[in-house]
């Protein structure tokens, strides 16, 4: 099929300062098991920093992010059955894995044994560098696609790809989705929100976590929390001793573990999905029986139920919708917190 010398139009960063400018490149030609997605909308995720930026000294220049995309599917390869032209689809953080280690067959790809290979700034089966959603189509085996229910808005769907399915898939492994246990939401950014939102959604008992006093009424009367504490106040935290099931720590500055722990029940544990640096006493979770788990965006198998889950109960993400243009704007407005609570770009009708 001819779709290797289609141009393909992007917003790319040359070099550590992450400036994104536009860029045309070549995606791969459409193989048998693949899709070709005219992107519609791409979120704007933290870890576009981390890549435009090189925060880790990795990245291969050009770098195109974004791996909260969404959109149409244009072109399907011939073994491809479960998607057709015109679907509403989705990519998220991993665009391929092994398919064969224990994880890939349970439906865990992101955790896959050999690797999952990132949405961009990793080396793909065909030694390609893979390049993200800002941009005008993507090229993806059908795998790592995802169909967004028709009536689901796809700008809506973007944010769900990364923030989403990050906070959905440790509470289901946790079974933390049975009504009446309680929760606790550290940050209330891209993540932390959606973390509240389906803790309502589940049933739980929901308590959000944040230095900021600025955003109480939002986690209370926008989001539907139970209750709000300001974590620097020690009087608000001693009363909530020993109350939590379950926490999900989506902040990723440093800062401190064992008041966190002190709150939660016997055999609770806190859940990390943001990439902060972990400072902890052993005694926190000896006196006890609480654990530290971690977890990534999520696999397959989680992100298919997920995206069901949104559409059956109409959870939708808080968006600003931005053109292309701003997206440098925004990726400063990112980092200083200035957001409520997810970029999403209008990839179909600003990037020409």
């Amino acid at each position: 099929m001819g779709s290797a010398k289609e141009d393909c139009l992007g917003y790319a960063a040359r070099d550590p300062s992450g400036v994104l400018s536009p860029f045309h490149f070549s995606r791969r030609a459409v193989g048998v098991d693949d899709i070709s997605i005219s992107i519609t909308h791409c979120g704007v995720c933290c870890t576009e920093v981390v890549w435009t930026r090189n925060k880790y000294g990795d990245v291969k220049y050009p770098v195109v992010p974004g791996h909260e995309i969404v959109g149409l599917v244009k072109e399907v390869g011939s073994n491809v059955k479960g998607f057709k032209v015109g679907d509403h689809v989705g990519v998220g953080t991993y665009v391929n894995s092994c398919r064969d280690c224990e994880y890939c067959n349970d439906g865990f790809e992101v955790y896959c044994s050999k690797g999952a290979v990132f949405t961009c700034n990793h080396v793909d089966v065909d030694g390609t560098i893979t390049r993200g959603g800002f941009s005008t189509y993507v090229v993806v085996h059908e795998r790592y696609c995802f169909k967004i229910p028709k009536d689901y808005p796809l700008a809506s769907a973007a944010p769900l790809l990364c923030a989403g399915i990050t906070v959905y898939s440790p509470m289901v492994r946790h079974k933390m989705n049975q009504p009446g246990k309680s929760l606790g939401v550290i940050g209330l950014g891209g993540l932390g929100h959606m973390a509240v939102k389906f803790g309502k959604a589940f049933g739980l008992n929901v308590t959000v976590f944040s230095t900021s006093i600025s955003k109480k009424e939002e986690a209370l009367n926008l989001l539907g929390a139970d209750k709000f504490v300001l974590s620097t106040n020690q009087q608000e935290m001693l009363e909530v001793s020993k109350s939590l099931d379950f926490i999900i720590d989506t902040a990723s500055g440093a800062h401190p573990f064992d008041p966190y722990m002190s709150l939660l029940k016997t055999g609770g544990v806190l859940v990390l999905v943001g990439a902060s640096e972990v400072k902890l006493s052993p005694i926190s979770l000896l006196l006890g029986m609480k654990s530290i788990s971690g977890s990534a965006s999520g696999g397959t198998k989680d992100t298919k139920e997920m995206l069901e889950f949104c559409a059956a109960k109409k959870i939708y993400p808080e968006i600003e919708i931005i053109p292309i243009q701003y997206v440098n704007e925004a990726i400063e407005r990112l980092i200083k917190s200035d957001i409520k609570y997810r970029f999403v770009i209008d990839i179909k009708n600003s990037l020409k």
